[in-house]
């Protein structure tokens, strides 16, 4: 009896240890689950890293020399090159100008922050800085370089027993949560995690804490700023197009700035007003529960010459400088173009080497670099190995921005070894349309932003925009500028009119037939001087559009034969779906609703288009062949 008693009780304990273990896990996955259940929701930090120095500058011309009065200072000011020159102290910024009539015309070059070059030792971009008469030989100016800002939005759902929930981490300026592959947060008590996948591989993003009692999730990324507080947004908040709940879309027209632009409404233009009032609807109802959700920012519509459409999205705002990325590669075309019309002693067929060497070809150059001219620089087909596509390319321009050993960009890229022979083919390279802005820098030995604002901003009344430098002090013209959103449609409208503003010409026509023309075939689409073109269907035809394009979604389309100019500004500078701007949703949204004389009344019905990337069975691009390709090489811009 005694075993049988024992075997028993044997059997109770095992059940009991069974039972407790079960009601552990249980308990466990109950307290994973409330873990994580209680982080759901939508999250909002923000960080600002200036620069601050800002405010209004003064110089002074005293006897033969100038004094500045900046932030309670009074700092010496020489000449220096024909400009006007001072530095504040620490890497508080820099000044040049130069007197241009009864003004000083100049810009203002700031340093990096925590999130934008922190490392850099040189300034990192300039800002335009007119100085205007303030009394007898005394001159003031307000500084206002952009500020760095660095925003996150954290969606967190679907809470799991492990205290782990799906999250999608958006960042407007970088696109930061997407680059690194962010997939979902862990919650371990009173630490945190968030998590990303990049190349099948896990990592980790953000390492940090919630604070139950305050309601504040802490992440911190090294590389963007360091620590970031997290705290609760509500249904309004930006991480939405127009909130979360916005209502229904009405269409009003822009409204009148003195910037040059004059304007109109929709109806005036003749576009079908309900079509894009039911486009705009839809943008502002766009889900954004994904990492890849569209993060459009803004669309401009121009017809005719006049404004007709202005609208904003996630916070942005007319009034505040948008970043172009490699849009920009388009306006430094177009300040090579001004400056031949303004009679700088430069050709499309002038020989790169000769016009960067002083006026002679340096000794012993190789034939292949002797043929090299501006044209061979502005199309991207110099020959140069320097694919940005391509790891390996010398000339790549992450390889140029990541060495050290020569900060001079523009004598970087003439070292750059020969891939091919010039005029063979195009191969997408930032470095060429950087080349062709320091060919203008050689050729009328003045710093090519100064002929920006002479020849361009000035006349076509730009606000103001940073033009990012390399680590020499050289424009750089490869990308990454940032523009008013009204200002960067202008180049377009520009375009459109055969190189004229508001009566006044900027660009010679045949510069512009040039520039827009499908000179060589690059990614799946043709290419002129930095401009992109392609066909678009329109009823019963194609129309050709020409563009600037941008990653992320920085797109300026311009369609001649219907007088129309369209531009979008996103924010998704690491997805895929940035291409629709460009590609898919001016001819399936925009231009249904452009009506010709003829059509007036008739319905509009958006159109089933589709990317002009051809895809095979397994979803890869192919292309499609080209009528007359000068090149054949498919490119990614």
């Amino acid at each position: 009896m005694a075993s049988i008693d024992g075997a028993e009780s044997t059997a109770r304990r095992r059940q009991l240890v069974t039972y407790l273990r079960a009601v552990a896990v249980t308990m466990l996955v109950c307290i994973g689950t409330a873990q994580a259940q209680e982080l759901t929701g939508l999250w909002k930090a923000k960080g600002r890293f200036g620069p601050d120095t800002r405010g209004t500058l003064i110089i002074q011309k005293q006897g033969s020399g100038y004094t500045a009065d900046m932030l309670g200072r009074k700092l010496p000011v020489r000449m220096e090159a024909g400009e006007l020159r001072f530095e504040l102290p620490d890497r508080l910024g820099q000044f040049r100008g130069k007197p241009a009539g009864k003004n000083i015309l100049g810009h203002w070059f700031r340093f990096g922050t925590p999130v934008n070059r922190s490392e850099a030792t040189w300034p990192i971009a300039l800002s335009p800085l007119l100085l205007e008469p303030d009394g007898v030989d005394r001159w003031r100016g307000a500084v206002t370089p952009l500020q760095d800002e660095f925003t996150f939005f954290l969606l967190l759902t679907n809470p799991q027993p492990d205290g782990s929930l799906t999250a999608v981490l958006r960042n407007p300026e970088f696109d930061f949560g997407t680059q690194q592959g962010v997939e979902r947060l862990v919650r371990d008590g009173g630490g945190v995690k968030l998590i990303g996948k990049r190349r099948g591989k896990e990592q980790d993003v953000g390492v940090g804490t919630y604070d139950a009692g305050s309601q504040v999730i802490t992440l911190v990324f090294p590389w963007r700023g360091g620590s970031y507080d997290f705290k609760r947004d509500g249904d309004d908040s930006d991480f939405y197009p127009r909130g979360k709940n916005a209502g229904r879309y009405a269409y009003s027209p822009p409204p009148a700035r003195d910037d040059g632009w004059r304007t109109s409404t929709l109806d005036a233009a003749n576009i079908d007003r309900v079509a894009m009032e039911r486009f705009i609807q839809r943008l502002i109802d766009m889900p954004m529960d994904s990492a890849d959700s569209l993060q459009i920012h803004g669309v401009l519509i121009a017809r005719h010459g006049r404004l007709v459409l202005e609208e904003y999205f996630h916070g942005e705002h007319r009034d505040k400088p948008h970043m172009t990325r490699s849009a920009s590669k388009s306006v430094a075309a177009v300040l090579v173009g001004a400056a031949m019309q303004a009679g700088a002693p430069l050709k499309l067929s002038s020989p790169v080497y000769e016009v960067m060497n002083g006026g002679k070809f340096p000794p012993d150059l190789i034939a292949q670099k002797r043929d090299m001219t501006l044209e061979h620089l502005l199309t991207m087909s110099s020959g140069f190995f320097c694919d940005d596509n391509n790891d390996d390319a010398p000339g790549n321009e992450e390889t140029m921005w990541d060495q050290t050993a020569e900060p001079d960009f523009y004598r970087y890229t003439l070292e750059v070894p020969q891939a091919t022979v010039p005029g063979e083919k195009s191969v997408y390279c930032s470095a060429s349309p950087n080349l062709a802005l320091g060919m203008v820098g050689s050729a009328t030995r003045e710093f090519p932003i100064y002929l920006f604002d002479r020849l361009i901003a000035g006349p076509m009344k730009f606000g103001n925009y940073t033009w990012p430098l390399d680590p020499a002090g050289n424009a750089y013209g490869g990308g990454g500028s940032l523009f008013l959103p009204r200002d960067f449609l202008k180049f377009g409208q520009l375009m459109l009119d055969d190189g004229t503003w508001d009566g006044h010409r900027i660009l010679s026509r045949d510069f512009v037939a040039n520039a827009t023309a499908p000179q060589y075939h690059l990614a799946n689409i043709y290419y002129g001087y930095n401009w992109w073109s392609e066909d678009f269907p329109y009823k019963n035809r194609n129309l050709r559009a020409f563009m600037a394009l941008g990653s992320g979604g920085q797109v300026v389309t311009v369609v001649p034969e219907l007088d129309l100019v369209v531009a979008f500004y996103a924010g998704n500078y690491s997805s895929r779906v940035q291409r629709d701007l460009g590609h898919v949703y001016v001819p399936r949204y925009i231009l249904p609703a452009v009506r010709e004389p003829k059509d007036a009344s008739a319905p509009v019905i958006d159109r089933d288009y589709t990317s002009p990337y051809g895809r095979s069975p397994d979803g890869s691009r192919v292309l499609r062949t080209p009528p007359n390709p000068r090149s054949t090489r498919a490119i990614t811009p």
